[in-house]
């Protein structure tokens, strides 16, 4: 079975979509579109923008979002999905591509995302940090003896667990799990502590708008980070979708549950190539690509 999958925040770079936008005239559209939804032009900033500009959650989670679900229409009857999911953001992007939502819902709700945990970022001061080299349980048992915010965020591969929360307790977390063998455990360069209990006033802000807009039958099923197994009913999808903001990403999970449940081709759809490299990490025998647009 065909599985698509779309990457989340930090597969951006500048430069990202420039090729779709200049050989493909729905792309163009598209782009155009989505300028005028957000009220500024993000085709600027995601052309010809720096790093820092591109790093601004409320400018990063439209852009990915834009360059994967356009690239999923430009491929048109190549387009195919038995399943799909979506990294964080990237589940967002799975959702218009199988039909649950519009094009021009789907962005709507990535904007008010991004502009919501902003908000929750600059609320409180906070972090995340990846921990390479260590089993699951340990770096939850870690942070769970920690006092503070200090949670399990992604589980990205085997060996490889984000964690997030508050900056006192993630130095302390990182401290302690260095100790306890971690061949890494590096805070990264985001603006706050998402998937963890601090972004609970971003989830209540986009919780609203998930409610109030309409979500489809999908076309395929989809592998939700929050439960890690296939859904198909449009309410259950939504529910996932709220409580994804302050619940881990089992994106480890996931995979599995689809190649469990037939998943043999895995493409990637969006910039960067950062699932692939997750994927061979998790199981090296299923095939595993990018999805390439054809002028």
């Amino acid at each position: 079975m065909k599985a698509y999958i779309f990457p989340g925040q930090g597969a951006q770079f500048t430069g990202m979509g420039l090729d779709l936008y200049q050989n493909s005239p729905l792309a163009q559209e598209l782009f155009e579109q989505a300028n005028e939804i957000l009220g500024f032009s993000i085709t600027d900033i995601m052309f010809e923008g720096t790093s820092e500009e591109l790093q601004q959650t409320k400018v990063t989670q439209p852009a990915i979002f834009l360059h994967s679900v356009i690239l999923a229409k430009t491929l048109g009857d190549d387009f195919k999905p038995e399943m799909v999911a979506g990294h964080s953001l990237g589940e967002l992007s799975a959702l218009v591509a199988n039909g649950v939502l519009t094009f021009e819902d789907g962005l709507k709700l990535v904007s008010k995302r991004a502009l919501a945990m902003q908000k929750a970022c600059e609320a409180q001061e906070s972090t995340m940090a990846a921990v390479l080299g260590l089993d699951d349980a340990i770096v939850e048992e870690t942070c769970a003896s920690v006092d503070g915010v200090v949670v399990a965020a992604n589980y990205n591969c085997p060996g490889q667990l984000v964690i997030s929360g508050d900056i006192e307790a993630i130095d302390k977390a990182c401290e302690l799990l260095t100790e306890k063998g971690a061949r890494r455990a590096l805070k990264l360069p985001v603006g706050g502590a998402f998937h963890s209990p601090l972004m609970a006033p971003a989830r209540e802000e986009l919780a609203e708008a998930i409610k109030n807009t309409v979500f489809s039958n999908p076309i395929c099923p989809v592998y939700q980070n929050v439960v890690a197994k296939a859904v198909t009913n449009p309410d259950e999808i939504k529910e996932n979708l709220i409580a994804q903001l302050t619940a881990p990403v089992r994106w480890t999970q996931c995979i599995k549950a689809m190649i469990a449940d037939g998943g043999t081709e895995f493409i990637e759809v969006g910039p960067g190539k950062v699932l692939q490299g997750l994927m061979r990490k998790i199981d090296r025998n299923v095939s595993t690509s990018g999805a390439e647009f054809k002028a």
